[in-house]
């Protein structure tokens, strides 16, 4: 009996000892930065016409530059603030427009070429435990080094970037060290809710354990289509985004798979429009314009609803496949994201074990996107989206295969990158392109 107490007692010990030395592994701040500059040269290519929103046709050079901190604080228990200050500037190729994947998936968060300051993300996140198992969480951006629970409910609160949390892929989500291309980053027809920069004010809700992912989150949408305002009328403008995920082993292989939902709501306007009335541009021989452009149709009560598929699966440690595939209706128009309402996406991501550089990492990716029939009979007949609009469309399905080599240097904090991208169809256009755009990019991180 002795030793059983005994026994018993070292054990509870060593469990307390444990679970203290959890408890003096966590910090109270995190502070990290950074900074990511792409420089993007596309050729001279062949096109019969052009419009406001087209890719020039000139040889183009252009560059972005994104710096953000990453301020966070553990002010109790469980619990996480954080704060992102960023400055962006440069511009896309073309400004960003006339071509529905863009190539550069930092151009979004650019909405003015000179160097702007903004506040990014703002949030409170608070994690509920549903287990007494808890883990380290390493100190990262927007991490702060603390103990947490391993199954967790968690509820976040603010402004914050919905990208971050729905729609993860372990070989292509990152723009900054991946893929770059929008069609490869994220399921290109979820048209998720976001300003200008990609971000948005919001209320997340999460339940995670070991095998299994489920998260809602409700949001706030712009005034107006890719703007910096959000609308204040949010009975009437909002998003809500649902994610089921689950993780799983083939062998000893990790893989996940999520679906994900959409319904946005707001002050859109439609693409088969009664008011959407066309006619000739003096200035632009054979070429229509849209006299009442799609905002004259813009109305409160109008949605936009879709899906996405998401897969994941490691070959062997250092090789990995993904796909993504994805829909929304293409009724009415494209309000956050990008100009694409049908997609899919397939790649590889090869680690540098073979060729001694283990941490170096080399992507090739294709991707190929559709619009509706009322999507595309309005670009038709001279219409503008926020990216799109060469004055006419012989319409074919936009097609994007994309290749990068990222070196890591200095255990990760300088990783450079080479990146060509063939473009198909630009805009949907059977008449425009082919585009080779060639980019170099520097992502520092401290």
């Amino acid at each position: 009996m002795k030793n059983i107490i005994l026994t018993s007692s070292l054990l509870l010990c060593n469990f307390a000892q444990a679970q203290d030395s959890l408890y003096l592994q966590s910090k109270r701040f995190s502070l990290h930065m950074q900074e990511t500059t792409v420089s993007q040269y596309r050729k001279s290519f062949a096109a019969p016409y052009s419009g406001a929103h087209s890719q020039t046709t000139n040889d183009e050079w252009a560059t972005t530059i994104t710096s953000t901190f990453f301020a966070s604080m553990r002010p109790w228990k469980n619990a996480v603030i954080c704060v992102n200050p960023e400055i962006a500037g440069g511009h896309g190729l073309s400004t960003a427009f006339g071509i529905a994947a863009f190539t550069n998936g930092e151009a979004f968060r650019v909405g003015n070429p000179d160097p702007t300051f903004y506040l990014a993300r703002a949030f409170y996140r608070h994690y509920i435990p549903i287990s007494s198992d808890r883990i380290i969480q390493e100190d990262a951006e927007n991490k702060v080094l603390m103990n947490l629970p391993k199954n967790y409910l968690s509820i976040t609160v603010g402004k914050i970037s919905i990208a971050d949390y729905f729609d993860d892929n372990t070989f292509s989500h990152n723009a900054r060290t991946q893929f770059m291309c929008w069609g490869l980053m994220s399921n290109a027809a979820w048209d998720y809710p976001a300003n200008t920069r990609g971000y948005t004010p919001s209320v997340l809700i999460e339940f995670v354990n070991e095998t299994f992912e489920a998260r809602y989150a409700f949001s706030m949408m712009p005034k107006n289509a890719n703007g910096n305002i959000m609308d204040l009328n949010i009975n009437k403008a909002n998003a809500n985004s649902f994610e089921l995920k689950y993780k799983y082993k083939i062998g000893v292989q990790n893989g996940k798979i999520s679906a994900l939902a959409f319904y946005n709501t707001g002050f859109f306007g439609k693409y088969s429009a009664s008011n959407l009335v066309t006619g000739l541009d003096p200035n632009l021989p054979g070429v229509f314009k849209t006299d009442y452009t799609i905002v004259a149709s813009r109305q409160y009560g109008r949605s936009k609803y879709g899906f996405g598929i998401n897969l994941e699966q490691y070959i062997q440690k250092n090789i990995g496949v993904f796909l993504k595939a994805s829909y929304n209706d293409g009724n009415n128009e494209t309000w956050c994201f990008t100009e694409i309402d049908q997609a899919a996406s397939a790649g590889i991501s090869i680690k540098g074990d073979k060729w001694k550089r283990k941490d170096d990492t080399f992507g090739l990716a294709y991707c190929i996107s559709g619009i509706s029939p009322q999507h595309q009979n309005y670009l038709k007949n001279g219409g503008l989206g926020f990216m799109l609009g060469d004055g006419r469309l012989n319409y074919a399905k936009e097609q994007v295969l994309e290749s990068y080599y990222a070196m890591n240097l200095n255990q990760g904090r300088i990783i450079p990158s080479l990146v060509y991208q063939f473009v198909l169809n630009p805009g949907y256009n059977h008449d425009r392109g082919p585009i080779h755009v060639y980019s170099i990019r520097v992502h520092v991180n401290i």
